[in-house]
C-alpha cells in the first residue's frame, strides 16, 4: 500500500508572531511541523505496519522546509519530496495543481493530510488536490481503517460523527484526536539523514508557471486587536448584579 501524506511547515502558535511589512517576521521564529499534517504522518505510519506498506512525504516550500520533511522520516516516513520553487506563490489553487501535477505521476492507494494549517487556515488544499486527480476526499477524520480496496472513515460533521465507506484511492485529511503522534526517537532521528530525499522544481513537472496565476491574492495580514483584561464580580447573584449595573453606567451609555 502506498501513502503519500501531504505536509507544510509552520510557524510554532506558542510562539510571538510579530508582522513586518505585511509578512510574518521569521527572525527568531521557531518553525514546525504542521501540527493537524503530524496526525496525517502518523496515521500513514500506523497503516503501513497494518499492511506492509510505504509511506511517502510531500512538501512546497523553501529549503528550510526540509526540516519538517525529516521529522516525518523521522517519525517513520520512508521517502521525502521536497517541490521548491520561487515561481510557485503561496495561492491555495496554485499549490493544489503543483501538488497534483507530481502525484498523477505516481502510484498511490491514499493520500493523507491536514484538515487545514495553522498558520493560513485556508483547508483548501486537500480537497482542491482531489478533485484534480478525479478521486474521493473525506475531511476532518477522525478515524479510518482499510480493507480489500475500501476505507471506512468517521469524520467530525460540526460535533456529529459520520461513517463513510470509500473506495480507495481516495484522500483524506486529519482532524486533532485521530490519534496521538509519536515523537521522533533518536534512532529514528538518524536513519532520517540516509532515507531517499528528492528535492524537484516546476521544470521537472508537467506544469508551467502561467497554469499558476493565483486565483487569491493576500491584501493585507494583521494581527487581533489587543483586547482589554477582563473584570471579575464578586459576591452571590444579587450583589454582581449591583455591581454590574454600577460598571455599565460608568462605562457605557445604556443609562
Amino acid at each position: 500500500m502506498n501513502i503519500y501524506v501531504l505536509v507544510k511547515q509552520t510557524f510554532d502558535t506558542e510562539e510571538k508572531v510579530v508582522i513586518e511589512d505585511g509578512a510574518i517576521s521569521e527572525d527568531g521564529v521557531q518553525f514546525v511541523l504542521n501540527p493537524y499534517d503530524e496526525y496525517a504522518v502518523e496515521e500513514a505510519i500506523q497503516l503501513k505496519e497494518q499492511t506492509n506498506g510505504s509511506v511517502y512525504v510531500l512538501s512546497i516550500g523553501t529549503k528550510r522546509s526540509a526540516e519538517a520533511l525529516r521529522t516525518a522520516l523521522a517519525m517513520g516516513a520512508d521517502e521525502a519530496i521536497l517541490i521548491s520553487d520561487d515561481r510557485i506563490g503561496s495561492d491555495e489553487t496554485s499549490l493544489s495543481k503543483v501538488l497534483a501535477a507530481y502525484l498523477q505521476t505516481q502510484s498511490f492507494d491514499l493520500i493523507l493530510g491536514g484538515y487545514f494549517s495553522v498558520d493560513n487556515g485556508a483547508g483548501q488544499v486537500g480537497i482542491r488536490v482531489a478533485d484534480l486527480l478525479n478521486i474521493p476526499h473525506a475531511g476532518s477524520i477522525t478515524n479510518v481503517t482499510v480493507d480489500q480496496g475500501k476505507a471506512t472513515v468517521l469524520r467530525d460533521a460540526e460535533g456529529d460523527t459520520e461513517e463513510l465507506e470509500i473506495v480507495l484511492p481516495a484522500l483524506f485529511t486529519a482532524q486533532q484526536g485521530l490519534n496521538e503522534p509519536r515523537y521522533p526517537s533518536l534512532p529514528g532521528i538518524m536513519k532520517a539523514k540516509k532515507k531517499p530525499f528528492t528535492t524537484l522544481s516546476l521544470d521537472d513537472l508537467d506544469i508551467t508557471e502561467a497554469e499558476l496565476s493565483p486565483k487569491t491574492v493576500r491584501m493585507e495580514l494583521s494581527l487581533p486587536a489587543k483586547r482589554t483584561a477582563g473584570e471579575m464580580l464578586n459576591g452571590d447573584s444579587s450583589e454582581q448584579v449591583k455591581q454590574l449595573i454600577s460598571h455599565l453606567k460608568s462605562t457605557s451609555n445604556l443609562f
